[in-house]
């Protein structure tokens, strides 16, 4: 199949690498803007050869995996440009404004709405790697309005990126991942932030951190210029996440001044059945993969 990766950062080198390994591509074309992250990805290997929009007329599967707010942007246009046999599958963490940009296309049915929930704190070319799909959730939306033929692409490229798969409407992804994605970026965000700003002594930090602080700050260290987009598109819900979640903030420090030990304790137990949520998520995930 001829695939062209229409951004040659983690995601979009991350699906080249495993797509080629399990054979799902034989002929790959990556699309970057940066010119030296296009290099970069042919030297590496993700990609054959490098090439311009154009080329998606020629494509039997486009995967977009660029800055939602440009996805939005220039996801009509693909449509415009692309065969009658052409399937096109975004990748991006956000969906409504995605949806709302080709609705009433007349390649409309061509598109598919998809989610990979997959990353790393990393970005580029270079920090591409063929396993940063394996045994992860992918979420596929609005599934009414793409055709048979588009979606059995789309699942099959999921497949063989090693993906379990999951449908809802786009709004609903939008409102979920606010909460168990976005806002946990925004936490890693502010808190170094917050310690770059109180902790003047970088040699404090760097001799007296933890791997609690470490794990928890290692969101900080992902791409603006990726993230930024997603925060302005899915802003309502953020919105709506941040406000719950500086309330029980709040909650907590008052907990804290007043010496509240008996709340505080209270508090982090009911903060503990997280973990049995966690731990079901990960017990049907490595049933799947077993199946």
């Amino acid at each position: 199949m001829k695939v062209v990766v229409v951004g040659l950062g983690l995601i979009g080198g991350s699906a080249a690498l495993k797509l080629r390994q399990t054979g799902f591509a034989t002929d790959l074309v990556g699309v970057d803007r940066n010119d030296k992250n296009a290099d970069k990805a042919v030297e590496l290997g993700l990609v054959d050869n490098i090439s311009d929009l154009s080329v998606v007329a020629e494509a039997e599967l486009v995967l977009l995996a660029i800055p939602v707010t440009s996805m939005e942007a220039v996801l009509p246009s693909i449509l415009d440009q692309i065969g009658e046999q052409t399937t096109v599958l975004d990748l991006g963490s956000t969906k409504e404004r995605i949806a709302l940009a080709v609705k009433g296309h007349d390649k409309r049915s061509q598109f598919v709405a998809g989610h990979p929930i997959a990353g790393t704190e990393n970005s580029g070319p270079e920090a591409a790697f063929a396993e940063l799909f394996e045994g992860k959730t992918g979420i596929l939306c609005d599934v009414e309005e793409s055709s048979k033929s588009a979606l059995s692409i789309s699942r099959d490229c999921f497949n063989h990126l090693g993906m379990h798969l999951i449908e809802m409407d786009s709004k609903e992804h939008d409102r979920h991942i606010a909460y168990v994605s976005h806002i946990s970026h925004i936490s890693s965000f502010v808190l170094g932030q917050t310690v770059l700003e109180i902790e003047k002594d970088e040699a404090s930090i760097f001799n007296m951190a933890g791997s609690g602080f470490e794990s928890t700050v290692r969101l900080a260290k992902s791409s603006p210029e990726m993230w930024a987009p997603i925060f302005k598109q899915n802003k309502t819900h953020i919105s709506s996440a941040l406000e719950a979640y500086i309330d029980n903030l709040a909650r907590f420090k008052k907990m804290i001044d007043a010496s509240d030990e008996v709340d505080l304790i209270k508090t982090m137990r009911e903060a503990n059945d997280i973990r049995r949520v966690l731990d079901g998520i990960n017990g049907k995930a490595k049933n799947k993969q077993l199946v």
